[in-house]
């Protein structure tokens, strides 16, 4: 099973850099035409998507968060940081994979 990341362009960069691969959205449209794709991959694990695109499609989203098993959606944070309200980098780390980084 494979990790993807969707979402703001910089933050699919970066996690390029470390063999992610992931597909920049900037509309709700890529955004939730990335989504489909994703979630019809049978290779498909964990889909991280940028908290800046999540709030696009804010609905779709908080209904992938709470019934997504596999692929398991979660929300990270976009190249600003955490926004104020939301858990922090490690805390979406630990609740998705159980580890306390």
């Amino acid at each position: 099973m494979k990790v993807i990341v969707i979402g703001h362009p910089k933050a699919v960069q970066g996690f390029a850099l470390v063999g992610v691969q992931g597909q920049a959205a900037t509309t709700a449209d890529e955004l939730n035409q990335a989504l489909d794709e994703a979630l019809s991959a049978k290779d498909v694990g964990i889909i991280l998507v940028t908290e800046d695109v999540s709030d696009l499609i804010k609905d779709r989203m908080d209904q992938l968060k709470l019934r997504s098993t596999v692929p398991l959606v979660v929300e990270i944070p976009g190249p600003e940081g955490t926004s104020p309200g939301r858990p922090t980098l490690s805390a979406v780390i630990q609740r998705a994979i159980g580890v306390k980084i």
